[in-house]
């Protein structure tokens, strides 16, 4: 099954999600530094059946996109305006407050989250118009950061 690889890219790091769109589900979520992106990203393509990128048409994407030139396949930039905002109430659809944590504010529980992992599932989702899951073995909560 191809999959698609969606990029929130950034200077000092990227966030990314590794999705299967007929299945709308997530097999894996990473922040990266950006410099490590693009072997990241050949090694990822060499072990999985990548069929496309989207990346976020935002900080950096240019420059992200010309190392990512070696990727035969297609490449496509879209619009990423206010994900990073949007990826703090979409952080709480995929991991709701439970007990009595749900009387603290919400804000406290993101201070120090990543959230571009988060924010490259948004434009994932704006660009295939479909609200995706997580994969039962994945936990996004516990980001792998490169």
């Amino acid at each position: 099954m191809a999959k698609v690889l969606s990029i929130d890219p950034g200077k000092s790091k990227c966030g990314l999600v590794l999705a299967e769109i007929s299945e709308n589900k997530i097999y894996k979520a990473i922040i990266i530094k950006s410099e490590l992106l693009e072997n990241y990203v050949r090694k990822l393509n060499t072990v999985e059946d990548i069929s496309q990128i989207i990346i976020g048409n935002g900080t950096n994407s240019e420059k992200i996109i010309e190392k990512l030139n070696f990727f035969k396949k297609e490449i496509i930039s879209f619009e990423e305006k206010n994900t990073t905002f949007r990826a703090k109430a979409r952080y709480f659809e995929l991991f709701p407050i439970r007990g009595l944590k749900f009387l603290i504010p919400r804000e406290v529980f993101i201070l120090n989250k990543n959230l571009d992992a988060i924010s490259a599932l948004i434009i994932l989702e704006d660009y295939s118009k479909i609200k995706f899951t997580l994969n039962k073995n994945i936990d996004i909560k516990t980001w792998l950061k490169l």
